[in-house]
């Protein structure tokens, strides 16, 4: 059989097994009529906000901190809708709680203790979630009401009903994203909250791309620059994809052991640590440390001097202070989240317990050692890699107004979630085709 003939076989097989696959296509459709409801939402106006004031604002700053805010979002706030705020909150509030983890004996026993105390500390987290989406809606509305245009205010009728409806609402969009999240998370494929990310930056893609051709038109980039940024862009996605498969694999062995008059054991296996273990978490809360308080700031700030202005200054996107805070924060993520992810005394305990051992290194204290050796290695190269990958572009970004969702921190959040998003549908696939091979097993056994 030829190699093509072998893959049309194997299409067709997947094929076949994707049409039986009756859950795997709920989930799809779940997952496909939520993203709906995300994208309609986004188009939902807050109440009480002239929008052609609100876009005449909006496009003086588009080029700082509020376009990068605006990728993440998928357009929400260029147009202030309910959503606004996105999911922000509900990461920043994951940031806490997983810091106070580490710090909190209360919630480090909660974490132990296995589904039920990751139940408690989800809860923790919602309860912060609430805290901070209505604090950052307070503090934007509260901008709003100080930001005008050539035609007059942004806000239609200024006062406390303003500041509360504003509030509720896009507090309320959050906590809404948040429980849409869950259930994708739950009921559909992927982690619904990165898909929600994710969703947004792609649904602003050719409006990126139709920006960026629209400043080769108008000569602001030549057109071999253009050809540049594609082969730029081209690159990068091949370096995400390689760079977050690679992975370390350290062999560990199982000896031999007999029960009754059958001999087991005696095999090995590998247990592989990925080069980047954090994946997408490190940029994505990188950048919620800086946007939101950067966000409200650029508000507040908003044709003014002070304190806020000189901070939005300072901090702008491209500037080297944002790019510098930028790296640091990805650097501490990357380190921070793999800690959380992978403890090696439990990976080693777990190890011992199963009677397994890496060669040469003795069980217990010293495989704990050897792996936390080899996992800071990994750490530290994976966290320049994706430091290189979303701070390098940030200079074409500020330098030559290339739109974010073509950046190093777009690029990588699309990637990674596509991968695990074919991953998962892989697995459910796989799954579906083993259940089936069972069933027909289960079936020649009985007509034997």
């Amino acid at each position: 059989m030829t190699t093509s003939a072998a893959e049309r076989l194997a299409a067709n097989m997947n094929f076949g097994v994707f049409s039986r696959a009756t859950d795997l296509k709920k989930r799809l459709w779940f997952l496909l009529g939520a993203l709906i409801v995300c994208r309609i939402g986004t188009y939902i106006p807050v109440p009480g906000i002239d929008p052609h004031i609100l876009a005449e604002i909006y496009a003086k700053q588009q080029g700082g901190v509020l376009g990068v805010f605006n990728m993440f979002t998928g357009g929400a706030l260029s147009r202030m809708s309910i959503f606004a705020l996105a999911v922000m909150p509900y990461i920043s509030s994951s940031i806490i709680i997983q810091i106070l983890t580490v710090a909190v004996p209360h919630l480090a026993t909660l974490k132990k203790e296995g589904a039920a105390g990751y139940r408690k500390i989800n809860q923790y987290t919602r309860y912060g979630t609430v805290v901070l989406a209505a604090f950052q809606g307070y503090g934007i509305a509260v901008g709003l009401q100080g930001m005008s245009g050539a035609h007059g205010s942004a806000v239609i009728d200024p006062g406390a009903f303003f500041l509360f409806t504003t509030t509720i609402t896009l507090a309320g969009g959050t906590l809404f994203l948040m429980w849409l999240g869950e259930q994708i998370t739950a009921r559909g494929i992927g982690n619904g909250i990165s898909m929600i990310i994710f969703t947004g930056i792609i649904a602003n893609l050719p409006n990126a791309i139709g920006r960026t051709l629209e400043l080769g038109r108008t000569g602001v980039i030549s057109t071999p620059f253009i050809f540049l940024i594609i082969i730029i862009v081209l690159g990068l996605i091949a370096f995400i994809v390689f760079m977050e498969r690679a992975q370390r694999r350290i062999v560990v062995q199982y000896p031999k052991r007999q029960q009754g008059n059958k001999m087991f054991g005696g095999e090995a296996t590998h247990m592989p640590l990925k080069l980047n273990t954090s994946g997408v978490i490190p940029p994505i809360f990188a950048s919620s440390i800086l946007l939101f308080p950067l966000t409200i700031a650029s508000f507040h700030a908003n044709g003014g001097t002070g304190i806020l202005a000189t901070l939005s200054s300072y901090l702008a996107h491209g500037q080297p202070l944002y790019i510098a805070c930028y790296v640091a924060l990805i650097v501490f993520f990357s380190f921070f989240y793999t800690s959380i992810v992978f403890n090696p005394a439990e990976k080693a305990d777990d190890l011992k317990k199963g009677g397994g051992f890496i060669a040469g290194i003795r069980p217990g204290q010293q495989t704990a050692e050897y792996l936390d050796y080899v996992l800071t290695r990994l750490t530290a190269v994976g966290a320049l890699y994706i430091a290189l990958v979303c701070a390098m572009p940030e200079l074409f970004v500020a330098k030559y107004s290339v739109p974010f969702q073509l950046g190093g921190t777009g690029l990588m959040i699309v990637v990674n979630v596509t991968i695990d998003f074919v991953t998962q549908v892989q697995s459910h696939l796989f799954a579906h085709q083993y259940e089936g091979l069972i069933k027909k097993a289960k079936l020649k056994g009985r007509l034997k």
